[in-house]
């Protein structure tokens, strides 16, 4: 049981990084779109970032804090609850950085098209770097977990317990 629990977790977590490594990776190009051409096309293309990814990664956080509680009397336990650790945090900047600017931009759509594209032009650097700030502490969380299977399975008659 202990080890389908780490690679559940271990899978979760990667799954975790690919909305946000998606948001890394597309940034350069679209802080270049201009104003009208950013709006419209970051209105239309996340939606099922949120209904995806957010499950995806609250189910990753409470897997790893399982986990933590799993390992408490392990090698594994500081690295594990570390990991866990980021992974709270990860949620945490998103919504202290990205969603009070979705927030702001779904009332500005409903306002005008000339209010949507102010709100966008405003707003676009703190919710592409808020994702970057997400992205690396849930990139960073997972490399603790990863440590602490390493760190375990150095000693695998512990895994046994």
């Amino acid at each position: 049981m202990f080890r389908v629990w780490w690679h559940f977790t271990l899978l979760i977590t990667a799954l975790g990084l690919v909305m946000g490594g998606a948001h890394v990776l597309e940034l350069p190009i679209r802080m270049q779109y201009d104003p009208e051409f950013y709006m419209r096309v970051t209105s239309t293309l996340y939606p099922y970032f949120g209904f995806v990814g957010g499950p995806i990664q609250v189910v990753a956080i409470l897997a790893a804090g399982v986990l933590t509680w799993m390992v408490r009397e392990h090698v594994a336990f500081r690295t594990t609850l570390a990991g866990t650790a980021c992974l709270g945090l990860s949620l945490g900047l998103w919504f202290l950085l990205v969603q009070p600017v979705n927030a702001a931009w779904a009332e500005a759509l409903q306002a005008s098209p000339a209010d949507a594209v102010q709100a966008y032009a405003q707003l676009r650097s703190r919710w592409e770097y808020g994702h970057v700030a997400a992205f690396i502490a849930w990139c960073l969380g997972f490399a603790l977990l990863l440590n602490g299977v390493v760190r375990e399975a150095i000693q695998p008659s512990r895994l046994e317990r």
